[in-house]
């Protein structure tokens, strides 16, 4: 059978006996043209099926009306979250998004901050990948003034828009209320100390205890790459110290269920024996037995935020070379995050 061709604003143009020029134009409701002209010649381009090709004008514009995420995990909770809000805003306006992740590899996140340059996207949306320090790959988005927000995982020698919690603030809370459950020896389950994330986090959680006169004991602090089974790999090596820890303080809520389930498969009460908070409170925080006490972190808050920043800076028509100067004040937004507490820290 033969393939269907196409299609085009020519075969639409032979069919109204129209120029190609008035077709295109009415397809764009451009305001030379008639509204009566323009309801005709969308009618009969639905009639024949014609869909028009975005990219192509893309590349004819330099440009188009896709908006590239570039996240790590699409299937943790807070990155599907994240991706949820960055298309509800960028839908209302008419754009779509072009999802790519990079299973926290530097490697995948070059290649891929490539692809969505050669796709010539409107903006990019970044979350680092947990390996990556050297960010020169997305300089080339700021030469050519595509915007670019990053978000969650930022970098730190990098100008540009930022949309973020206050991870200190978030991790000092987090252990502050270990402690003023009664937890003396807490263990913290982090990230790579290049996210500024877990870093700000464990700086947050090293203040607690010194505020609070305890030890900060190395000993007591595991860097994973947060997944479940690495949870349950933590738990496991904290468990088995001759003094175990009667708090855990745990970067993300994947890898803290891992230690909920190692505790119970222990036979340690949670949380009289050990004390458990997580990060990110994912939809498991609430449905684990027992429910897990976690710091809030307003995943859609944050699409929703970079993608407005991203609609903003194409709209007021910014350059980056203009806005981001070396000597210019980075744009930082800041969300506000909360302990909800439950029953795997509630000891009093």
């Amino acid at each position: 059978m033969e393939e269907s061709k196409d299609v085009t604003i020519y075969d639409i143009a032979e069919r109204m006996n129209l120029a190609t020029s008035t077709i295109s134009r009415a397809l764009k409701d451009h305001p030379a043209i008639s509204d009566k002209t323009i309801k005709k010649v969308k009618k009969v381009a639905e009639e024949m099926g014609f869909r028009p090709n975005i990219l192509a004008a893309g590349l004819r514009g330099n440009s188009t009306k896709i908006i590239g995420v570039l996240v790590t995990r699409i299937n943790r909770p807070f990155i599907s979250s994240l991706i949820s809000g960055i298309e509800e805003i960028a839908q209302k306006e008419g754009y779509s998004i072009m999802i790519t992740q990079s299973h926290d590899s530097y490697e995948a996140e070059v290649n891929l901050s490539k692809a969505l340059y050669d796709s010539r996207v409107c903006g990019v949306i970044c979350s680092l990948a947990m390996d990556t320090r050297d960010t020169s790959h997305f300089q080339k988005f700021i030469d050519k003034s595509i915007p670019l927000v990053f978000v969650d995982r930022v970098p730190k020698d990098f100008s540009t828009y930022r949309v973020m919690i206050d991870n200190y603030s978030a991790g000092y809370k987090a252990t502050k209320h270990l402690i003023d459950q009664g937890c003396v020896r807490i263990a913290h389950i982090t990230g790579s100390p290049y996210r500024n994330t877990y870093s700000e986090r464990r700086r947050g959680y090293t203040d607690a205890l010194l505020e609070a006169n305890l030890t900060v004991n190395e000993e007591l602090i595991i860097e994973t790459a947060l997944t479940y089974e690495e949870g349950e790999t933590a738990a496991t090596i904290l468990f088995d110290l001759p003094n175990r820890p009667d708090g855990i303080f745990v970067v993300n809520d994947t890898a803290a269920v891992g230690v909920i389930q190692i505790a119970k498969k222990r036979g340690l009460k949670i949380p009289h024996d050990i004390a458990i908070i997580g990060f990110n409170d994912d939809p498991i925080a609430s449905i684990i037995d027992p429910g897990l006490t976690t710091i809030s972190h307003p995943a859609v808050k944050m699409g929703q935020t970079a993608a407005r920043k991203i609609l903003s800076h194409i709209k007021t028509g910014k350059k980056s070379d203009e806005v981001l100067k070396k000597d210019s004040i980075t744009e930082v937004t800041f969300l506000n995050t909360q302990v909800l507490v439950r029953a795997s820290s509630k000891r009093k």
